[in-house]
C-alpha cells in the first residue's frame, strides 16, 4: 500500500472501520436500551468502495467526506435490524474549534463545546430515544436528511458488507499490505 493510500485507508479506518468493530463488539452487552452515537459530520461525500477498501487514493478532504457518509450509512442499516440499540449519526456542528479544523483551515472555528455539549444530549436525552436510524445535524439544531445515500438501504447494507470484507482480511494472519 503507497502511503497515500494509506492515508486515506487510515482516514476512513478511524472515521467508520474502527467505530463499526467497536460498536460490533459492545452492540451484546448494550442490547435494546443501548444508546449508539455516531459523530458523523455535514461533510458527506459519496463512497468509492475500492477506497474504503484501501485499493483506491483519496484526498484527506474525500477520505473524510466519504468516512462521515459511510459512518451515517452503517449506523442507518445497523439500526434496522431487528432488537438494535438505537443508533443515531450526529453532525456535531461545522468549523467548530478542533484540530482537525485549524489544520485543514487555519482558522480557529467556533466553540467546541457545542459539539460536547449536542454529543451528551443525544446520548442522554429523552428526545434522542425513539431517533434510531436518524441524523441529527446540529448546524441546523434539528434531525434533518443525511446525503441522500444514507437513504438507501441497499447502499447502506453494501456499507456494511464491504467494511466486514476489509474487516475479515485484516483478520487473516498473511494479509500482506497492499
Amino acid at each position: 500500500m503507497s502511503y497515500d493510500n494509506f492515508t486515506t485507508f487510515n482516514v476512513k479506518a478511524e472515521n467508520e472501520i474502527a467505530p463499526y468493530l467497536l460498536t460490533q463488539w459492545l452492540l451484546p452487552l448494550m442490547g435494546i436500551s443501548g444508546r449508539v452515537i455516531n459523530l458523523s459530520s455535514a461533510a458527506q461525500a459519496p463512497v468509492d468502495f475500492d477506497a474504503l477498501a484501501g485499493r483506491v487514493k483519496l484526498s484527506a478532504g474525500a477520505a473524510y467526506a466519504q468516512s462521515k457518509l459511510a459512518l451515517t450509512m452503517w449506523s442507518r442499516a445497523l439500526s434496522l435490524k431487528e432488537d438494535s440499540s438505537t443508533m443515531i449519526a450526529v453532525n456535531p456542528g461545522s468549523m467548530l474549534g478542533s484540530k482537525m479544523v485549524k489544520q485543514a483551515y487555519g482558522v480557529a472555528g467556533g466553540d467546541i463545546r457545542i459539539g460536547g455539549e449536542i454529543l451528551s444530549r443525544a446520548t442522554l436525552a429523552d428526545e434522542f430515544a425513539a431517533a434510531s436510524g436518524q441524523y441529527f445535524d446540529n448546524d441546523l439544531g434539528q434531525f434533518a436528511s443525511p446525503h441522500p445515500d444514507a437513504l438507501n438501504l441497499q447502499k447502506c447494507e453494501k456499507i456494511v458488507r464491504v467494511i466486514e470484507a476489509v474487516l475479515a482480511e485484516m483478520a487473516q494472519p498473511d494479509r500482506k499490505h497492499r
